[in-house]
């Protein structure tokens, strides 16, 4: 055991540490005593000599003079050396009384020991009894101070105690000591020799520190160190969120180094996924728990927008306020990309990558309440491939798997990408649709146009390692419309609809409802009944388009369809049909034709040459790539004169590719066709592609007109129609006129063209001619 001459209080002063002071006191008492000597002797000498003049008396008394003088030098010499050393005695007590009251107060233990190599210890101070002992148990056992450290540090402090005594340094070592309750205390100990002023060794002084809590403090430290460079990510801010420290985690997962990092605020990382109310509800518990924990987008330094689990935790000061943030996150990339793996594991079909039949049965529940609250139909429909095993036994199973992955591509390009195409089994899938129209009978007729062109895209050969082979399917069909059936029920239904469908025959279409199959049957039906109508069945009707003085200066042509058994059917019927089949393209060509010959026809006549036949043209007619050739043509075959040809478009045509639309409708405007635009104000046109078709007239619509004078709504909408044309420069009629109100209202606001019952029906071509020479 030893201490520091530096730092240990325990420290004795010798007598010569005043020296000049005592030296100084000696040299006093001396030249007093020779002053005090020499006078004696020679006062007393001269004293004798004048009072006594026999020799032998002189001898006699000075002799007795003399040991009298010796007499008197020697007391007054032991009282002042008794004097001195009673004061120095007293000093020294009260010097030791101060170093001893230090060291035991002292909140380390002070020690001495020996200086020769048994290391006795002489004295330690009462400090030691914090370890359970008594200080009078270290004197009398030599060995005790030894058998209290801790095995492991013994031979270690054995070495630095002879090495230190071998090179005669202080000696210093930390170890570890056990207390009288078995708790192991670390200790700094710290001793050197005390030596006189000739060098030799007087004792050993030291002092024990209780290093116990440091230790401690510098162990979290490095537990602390080695979690800050653990594999999370982590940063520590101001109360400001100015970034202070990162370790290599942070810099590995987000790209930003160091010296990148220090001075800016975490505000760097965001990838902008997030909303204000999400960081307003993050920031809130940060302020009332100090804490918050959860998943967040971030984006490194090279832009890649990665996901992470995030903590913050708010550090509060004594002062009751934030002081600063620790974070620490991990990039869970991989950790989504297994959950998604699971994931498809669990709802997709390994091959076609759909939905198995587990997530079919969710989204169907789903579409099930759907339908109830949004009061549409949806429908199911299952479809089977007919002899697929066949396939598979003869050209194997990887040939029967690239069958199902073509069939799964070609049916998703089928349906919309809101509905859901299902893998069921081997060779049968599963089309959920679950926004159809609200009424049964439409819902229906879009559930089978659907089926009807599944069935066509598979019917389309398909070439399987390098050899062709043809497919056909069975469709069955179950609509719903509440959650009232339940999705067991359904697939019953469906299922039953699907046998019923192979019962009848490949390529067939079959409903689990029978009035629902009466009605498949039906546009059936009306589609081949379509096909064979064009054009012998079907004939144009006129309705007059007339100026404020009723007089007509052109017709719309209006198709009806005379069918020989079904008498007249309505457009409403087999427009849509004709639309959804494509067939309404050689439908429109013949309407087209059949127009440029009476616009023709009409030239050799004085009375008719005049008109303008408007022409209604579909999207779909409009959007074929050769639109404006087929005009053309068919302008040039029947001679008719092009600006006696007025194409009607819709509001809904214009929603898209709106420069190609302007280029067709400008390369037929050069030609001296018109251009109107029907039912304008339904749709959703925008003010600024208006001004740039090459437009000659706007028509209102009749469904603005016919309350024009009960609905100032109507009123309004109507006059802001007629201004915009007026302001545009276009003409501008209205369609569905049926009274005279109607009319003065149109003319008092500037509208001057009409069309409607007041001035005539939609008629046949004989009809209309005699309408045109009455008027």
């Amino acid at each position: 055991m030893s201490g520091s001459k530096e730092s240990s209080p325990f420290k004795h002063s010798r007598p010569n540490q005043t020296l000049p002071t005592k030296v100084a006191g000696v040299l006093k008492v001396v030249l007093l005593y020779a002053v005090f000597s020499s006078v004696y002797i020679l006062l007393s000498d001269q004293m004798l000599i004048w009072l006594f003049h026999d020799p032998e008396q002189i001898k006699l008394i000075s002799i007795t003079k003399g040991w009298v003088f010796v007499a008197i030098t020697s007391v007054l010499l032991f009282g002042l050396i008794r004097r001195q050393l009673r004061q120095g005695l007293e000093a020294l007590q009260e010097r030791e009384e101060a170093y001893r009251n230090l060291a035991e107060q002292s909140p380390n233990i002070i020690y001495q020991t020996t200086a020769d190599n048994k290391n006795l210890i002489t004295y330690i101070s009462p400090k030691v009894s914090d370890l359970g002992y008594s200080p009078q148990e270290f004197i009398d056992t030599p060995e005790f101070w030894l058998h209290l450290i801790h095995p492991e540090d013994v031979e270690r402090v054995l070495k630095a105690l002879e090495q230190s005594r071998f090179e005669k340094t202080a000696f210093s070592s930390e170890y570890r000591m056990k207390t009288q309750l078995g708790e192991w205390r670390h200790f700094h100990d710290k001793s050197e020799v005390v030596r006189d002023s000739h060098g030799q060794a007087l004792y050993v002084q030291g002092m024990l520190l209780d290093i116990t809590e440091r230790k401690h403090a510098e162990h979290e430290l490095r537990v602390a160190a080695t979690a800050f460079e653990s594999q999370d990510a982590m940063v520590i801010t101001d109360e400001n969120q100015i970034i202070l420290k990162i370790n290599h985690a942070f810099t590995t997962v987000t790209g930003y180094s160091l010296e990148e990092a220090i001075g800016k605020t975490p505000a760097m990382l965001k990838a902008g996924l997030q909303d204000a109310t999400f960081y307003k509800l993050m920031w809130e518990s940060l302020g009332r728990d100090h804490y918050w924990q959860g998943e967040i987008w971030d984006r490194r330094k090279d832009g890649e927008v990665y996901p992470e689990r995030l903590s913050i935790t708010a550090v509060i000061g004594d002062n009751g306020k934030v002081t600063n943030y620790v974070a620490s996150f991990t990039d869970i990339t991989q950790n989504k990309k297994a959950e998604e793996t699971i994931h498809n594991l669990a709802f997709y079909d390994a091959l076609t990558g759909l939905p198995n039949r587990k997530l079919l049965l969710d989204r169907l529940k789903h579409a099930l309440l759907s339908s109830s609250r949004k009061k549409c139909q949806g429908a199911m429909l299952f479809i089977n491939l007919d002899d697929f095993k066949t396939l598979n036994d003869t050209r194997g199973h990887d040939i029967g798997d690239l069958l199902l992955i073509e069939v799964a591509q070609r049916i998703q390009s089928c349906i919309h990408i809101d509905d859901t195409l299902a893998r069921l089994g081997s060779d049968e899938f599963a089309v959920l649709l679950d926004t159809l129209s609200t009424a049964q009978e439409q819902a229906a007729l879009q559930a089978a146009a659907i089926a009807e062109r599944i069935h066509k895209a598979i019917q389309q050969p398909f070439t399987l390692d390098g050899k062709i082979y043809y497919c056909k399917s069975c469709i069955g069909i179950s609509l719903f419309h509440d959650h009232e059936t339940s999705f067991e029920e359904l697939l019953k239904r469906t299922d039953a609809a699907l046998s019923q469908a192979k019962e009848n025959g490949p390529d067939k279409i079959h409903f689990f409802d029978s009035h629902m199959q009466a009605t498949l049957e039906a546009r059936v039906n009306l589609e081949s009944w379509l096909h064979a109508a064009i054009p012998a069945q079907l004939q144009l009707f006129y309705q007059a388009q007339v100026d404020k003085h009723g007089n007509a200066f052109g017709a719309e042509v209006l198709i009806r369809w005379f069918h020989p058994e079904k008498g007249i059917i309505s457009p409403t019927e087999f427009i849509p049909l004709a639309e959804e089949t494509g067939l309404i393209l050689p439908i429109g060509r013949w309407v087209l034709e059949t127009a440029c010959r009476q616009i023709k026809a009409w030239e050799t006549n004085a009375a008719t040459r005049h008109l303008i036949l408007a022409v209604n043209v579909s999207a779909k007619q409009f959007h074929q790539p050769d639109f404006v050739d087929q005009v053309l043509d068919v302008l040039n075959h029947t001679g008719a004169d092009p600006t006696r040809l007025k194409l009607e478009l819709t509001e809904s045509l214009l929603l898209e590719n709106v420069e190609t639309i302007i280029l067709k409708m400008t390369a037929l405007k050069e030609k001296g066709v018109r251009f109107s635009l029907d039912d304008f104000g339904t749709g959703f046109s925008s003010l600024a592609y208006l001004k740039r078709l090459p437009l000659d007239q706007l028509k209102i619509d009749q469904s603005f007109v016919r309350d024009l004078n009960t609905d100032p709504n109507d009123a309004s909408i109507v006059r802001t129609i007629i201004s915009l044309g007026q302001s545009l420069g276009l003409e501008v009629i209205a369609e569905g006129v049926e009274t005279e109100a109607q009319r003065n209202f149109l003319a008092v606001n500037g509208c001057t063209q009409y069309q409607g019952y007041l001035f005539s029906k939609p008629i046949p071509l004989n009809e209309f001619e005699k309408l045109l020479h009455l008027s």
